[in-house]
């Protein structure tokens, strides 16, 4: 392994180290959050995403896209374009999924307890104000899961604060239980659906007709991977053009279409505005 030189900070080293073992990593500056972009993708021109959860096409090698830049070659850990990074670095962070990991963060003596109470036990990190318990295996990351509790995974990153102490054990289900949201029964705001413009004709041949059409509507917000928000609308705008005029919609089908939204993440809000912004788009808000 090629000895660092002082310039590039006391943290390089441990990343190299960490790095030869198939843990990707990267540098921290002060207050524990990865580097702005870099002056080659400033203003995310690579196509990067700024809440850093998603790395864009960028192949650049500089520390610019949160977790998405850890990495395990050890070339590009050491590379001079990394230098100023690793100098200013205040902590060295790695990509728990990215080395088949999962985090539980435990953020005080309370969660601590719960976890002893509640988790097999594991390898264990003493922390600032708690501990990390670390399990074999990556599952999605999900903060606030439990009052003190996150879980860091896929699509996150965790401060390296040592090996640790006893023995990974495989990542048990209940924690994976944890980052599932259940459904929220929503009853949202009431919404007045309009009456047949112009005397026109009610176009549901039979009941069917209309429950397929909000079928078919829970199912595209369910299966939505990106663009949840835009989804929903394109969802209720589709649901309001074929069946927003007769005044068939209840309030029992709005709910479906709320809570399949909700289930997605998305606010009771959001889904008020998405509905009123699909009537308005459609000329229905006034009639």
């Amino acid at each position: 392994m090629t000895q660092p030189t002082d310039i590039r900070g006391e943290h390089l080293p441990t990343a190299l180290f960490l790095a030869a073992s198939n843990v990707p990593v990267l540098p921290l500056r002060g207050g524990k959050v990865p580097f702005g972009n870099c002056g080659r993708c400033a203003n995310n021109a690579c196509g990067g995403r700024p809440n850093m959860k998603t790395p864009g096409p960028c192949a650049c090698p500089h520390p610019c896209h949160g977790w998405a830049a850890a990495t395990t070659d050890p070339n590009v850990v050491n590379a001079p374009t990394w230098a100023w990074a690793w100098r200013d670095a205040a902590a060295v962070a790695y990509h728990p999924g990215g080395a088949g990991l999962t985090v539980v963060d435990l953020d005080n003596a309370e969660a601590i307890a719960w976890a002893r109470a509640n988790l097999p036990a594991t390898r264990t990190v003493p922390t600032t104000r708690g501990e990390h318990w670390i399990y074999r295996g990556a599952m999605q990351s999900a903060n606030a899961v439990r009052p003190g509790v996150d879980i860091k995974s896929t699509m996150a990153y965790a401060r390296w604060l040592g090996p640790g102490a006893s023995t990974i054990t495989a990542l048990p289900d209940v924690v994976r239980a944890l980052a599932v949201k259940e459904p929220i029964a929503v009853r949202p705001a009431a919404v007045t659906v309009p009456a047949p413009v112009g005397g026109g004709e009610c176009p549901h041949r039979t009941p069917a007709y209309l429950d397929r059409g909000i079928a078919m509507a829970e199912q595209r917000i369910t299966e939505a991977s990106s663009a949840v928000h835009a989804t929903v609308y394109r969802a209720f705008l589709a649901v309001l053009s074929t069946h927003g005029r007769c005044g068939c919609l209840t309030e029992a089908h709005t709910v479906r279409l709320f809570t399949a939204a909700q289930a997605k993440g998305e606010s009771a809000r959001h889904c008020t505005d998405a509905w009123t912004n699909a009537l308005t788009r459609l000329g229905l808000s006034h009639v």
